[in-house]
């Protein structure tokens, strides 16, 4: 059995990537949040939402040079110090891809999503949802595992890492979906690229989401 050497330092460097990934968490709901107004049409706080999620962006900016900041040359770790970083790398792309998602839809002075496209659209961002909620949990879990290095804690770790990818490959799905209808249904132009750059960078969450995944198996592989 390994010795945990995550008891070794004060902090460990998986208490902030928990909270960075809360901060994540908290931007996905606001972000779904942004996106069902838009779809609305009626909805005014489209721009308020935004802008807090540029707040959270910024909130979980200065999380993630706090945990940077902590991890210094000769730092007894559990795991490599670049696995951290290119972990936390990918955690953070979630939100760049969140706040990309939303400066692109406030590009276009027209609001809404076509009406042939609203239901699917909605679906969708709901997926993406999902597998955000999984990198939350996967943290909380990981955190454990590497406080007691249990078998079986390292096996919940893992099952998470393989339900978010499960969750990736169905928000894929719906996303080559709203693409083909975007060029079946849409004879506009500006719509057709705006609505398929819209997908691909909302898909792009999840994309990262499991990413992330990818990176924390890594960590916990024995």
């Amino acid at each position: 059995m390994r010795t945990p050497f995550i008891s070794m330092f004060v902090t460990s460097p998986f208490d902030g990537i928990e909270e960075h990934a809360e901060k994540v968490k908290e931007c996905a709901w606001t972000f779904q949040q942004a996106v069902e107004c838009h779809v609305s049409k009626e909805c005014k706080r489209f721009e308020e939402l935004r802008q807090e999620i540029i707040h959270l962006e910024r909130e979980a900016d200065a999380v993630k040079r706090r945990i940077r900041g902590h991890l210094p040359k000769g730092t007894l770790l559990p795991v490599d110090k670049f696995q951290i970083f290119r972990y936390l790398r990918e955690q953070d792309c979630v939100l760049d891809s969140v706040e990309d998602a939303l400066d692109w839809i406030s590009y276009r002075s027209e609001p809404g999503i076509p009406d042939t496209l609203k239901k699917d659209f909605l679906l969708f961002v709901d997926g993406v949802i999902d597998p955000i909620d999984e990198l939350s949990h996967m943290v909380k879990e990981a955190r454990q595992y590497f406080k007691n290095y249990s078998e079986d804690q390292r096996v919940t770790v893992k099952d998470i890492i393989r339900r978010l990818r499960e969750l990736e490959h169905e928000a894929d799905k719906r996303e080559d979906a709203i693409k083909r209808k975007v060029f079946e249904s849409e004879t506009d132009p500006v719509t057709v690229f705006h609505m398929v750059r819209l997908a691909e960078t909302i898909g792009s969450i999840a994309d990262h989401a499991e990413n992330a995944g990818d990176m924390m198996r890594a960590m916990v592989a024995k």
